[in-house]
Parts: C-alpha cells; sequence; structure tokens
C-alpha cells in the first residue's frame, strides 16, 4: 500500500485508495434517476400519458364559477380604494391631537405596539434621537461602523408624516384594518408623532397641517445605484 496522503481532487480521500471516474459517477445517477422515475409510474404515484389528458380534460368542462363569492359592492371597493400621497393629496376631513389620540392607542395599538410605543411583538414606533439618527443608503454602512444595528423607528425612519396616516388607516389594526375613523387616524398619527418630539403634543393634525410636518428622516435617504 501507498504512502497515504490527500487525494488531488478529493480532499480527504487516501492516495491509496482508489477514486471512481466522475463519468461514471454520473452516469450511475441517471440511471439511478430512471429507475426511480419507472417505479413512482409504475405505482401510480406520476401521471401517464392518459391521466394526463384526463386531468386536461376536467380542466376544460370546469365551470366558469364555482359556486361561492360574489361581486364587491361599490362601497365596498371604495372603503379599500385610498391612498394618502406624501404631498398630502387623498386626506380627508377631520381632525386629531395627541390628547384624542392617546386612549385610541391605548385600545388599539398598545398590545402590539407597547404601552409607549417602544415595540413590542410589533416594530418600534417611538424613538427618535437627533444624535444618533443615521444615514441611509450606501452610507449607513460607514457610519455605523462596529457598532450595533439602529433600532428603527417612525422618529427616525419614516420621511413623511402623511405616510404615517395612509398606513393606519388601510393597514391598521391589524385584526380590522380600515375600520378607524378619520379623526381617530388623525389622533393616532398626532400622538406618535408627539411622542417622538417631531411635533407638540397640543398640534392639531389635519389636511392642511400633516403635509407641512417636516419629519427628521426626510432629507437623509439618498438614491442608491445597483
Amino acid at each position: 500500500m501507498g504512502r497515504l496522503g490527500a487525494c488531488a481532487w478529493c480532499p480527504g480521500r487516501p492516495a491509496g485508495v482508489r477514486a471512481v471516474p466522475r463519468r461514471r459517477l454520473l452516469g450511475a445517477r441517471r440511471i439511478l434517476g430512471a429507475v426511480v422515475l419507472l417505479a413512482l409510474a409504475s405505482g401510480g404515484l406520476l401521471p401517464g400519458p392518459a391521466a394526463a389528458q384526463t386531468a386536461a380534460g376536467s380542466a376544460e368542462s370546469q365551470p366558469a364559477r364555482f359556486g361561492f363569492g360574489r361581486p364587491a359592492a361599490p362601497e365596498e371597493i371604495a372603503a379599500w380604494d385610498l391612498d394618502v400621497r406624501p404631498d398630502g393629496a387623498g386626506l380627508p376631513a377631520g381632525e386629531g391631537t395627541a390628547a384624542s389620540g392617546a386612549p385610541i392607542y391605548a385600545a388599539q395599538c398598545a398590545a402590539c405596539h407597547g404601552p409607549n410605543g417602544e415595540g413590542g411583538i410589533a416594530d418600534r414606533l417611538v424613538g427618535y434621537d437627533p444624535a444618533s439618527t443615521p444615514p441611509f443608503g450606501p452610507r449607513y454602512e460607514a457610519w455605523r461602523g462596529d457598532g450595533a444595528d439602529v433600532r428603527f423607528s417612525v422618529g427616525n425612519y419614516w420621511p413623511y408624516a402623511t405616510t404615517l396616516y395612509d398606513y393606519i388607516l388601510r393597514a391598521m389594526p391589524s385584526a380590522s384594518p380600515g375600520s378607524l375613523a378619520p379623526d381617530e387616524v388623525y389622533g393616532l398619527v398626532a400622538w406618535i408623532l408627539a411622542e417622538n418630539g417631531i411635533i407638540g403634543r397640543d398640534a392639531v393634525m389635519n389636511a392642511s397641517t400633516l403635509p407641512a410636518v417636516e419629519m427628521p428622516a426626510r432629507d437623509i435617504f439618498v438614491p442608491q445605484e445597483r
């Protein structure tokens, strides 16, 4: 038996042990695969030509409707066909303050987002510190260095306050999205912005004042070429 050593193309194989040529391994795999397919087909686990034709025929004979569901009513579509743009287009009438939003937050949001917006089973909403607000895009990694990732919140991440209204209006609370009235949404937005120190607690949020709110992250998003 020859001297033991590493095989040139099989790391860890002793030099004295003969390796099976690669082409034989590939050929054996192809044969094994064909045998497995034949076995599955013979056992009825794979559809043959007749089964495929039967499936195609049954698909052609299926009815256009399956007897369940109904067309959405116009008012149902209108309840979901909502969007608020960064410039405030789409904001409804109504208003709210941090004081009016606080009890709504406690009842509808705190269970997931934490009593003070600090996060729980859902995302953190509050936590804006001007000194630790990072840049985004290619500059973020250089800014962070070896430190921990930033815990993003509405205060240090969202560039538009109107997006906050849009998201809450259509997606929250998660158990019954779209169930909040405009005044309730305005109140929640005001509470979250006030908790982040972005607006005063007496500030009234409505279709005119909300688009004018300057979010801290407005100018730190930068384009990233890919």
